[in-house]
């Protein structure tokens, strides 16, 4: 008899469980546009940079690594990082413009010799960095 009773007492909850999941899927949202959830995965957010040169030195001598290796997109990729993390960086933006110019593309070199010019106008190379520009010009 104790097993009848549990029976029916797990059948009236499965039952009443259904109906409770039929008015929840009827029920219209909340609002007509939904919050997007918060990205879970931290990989595929957005990066944010702000002033940060102990990361700046980090990409740099990855990015030196990578130049070494002859894998010039990654050394791009890295220096490019680099000078986000610290904008007055001079020697990622020479970095940057120096595997640019071994990638053949003459625009981005000359933009990022021009920062580095303009950075450090009184170093030792900017004779030559100056006749680098004119050249891509």
């Amino acid at each position: 008899m104790t097993r009848w009773l549990l029976a029916l007492a797990v059948s009236g909850a499965i039952a009443l469980g259904a109906d409770q999941l039929k008015k929840e899927r009827a029920k219209p949202p909340a609002s007509a546009q939904e919050e997007i959830p918060p990205e879970e995965d931290v990989t595929r957010a957005p990066t944010e940079y702000s002033f940060n040169p102990l990361q700046a030195e980090k990409e740099l001598k990855i990015g030196n690594y990578y130049f070494r290796k002859r894998s010039y997109r990654a050394a791009a990729l890295r220096f490019r990082e680099a000078t986000k993390w610290n904008e007055s960086y001079s020697d990622a933006w020479l970095r940057l413009a120096e595997t640019q110019e071994k990638l053949k593309d003459s625009k981005a070199a000359k933009e990022a010799y021009a920062k580095y010019v303009e950075l450090v106008p009184e170093a030792a190379n900017a004779p030559e960095i100056r006749k680098k520009l004119t050249r891509l010009q």
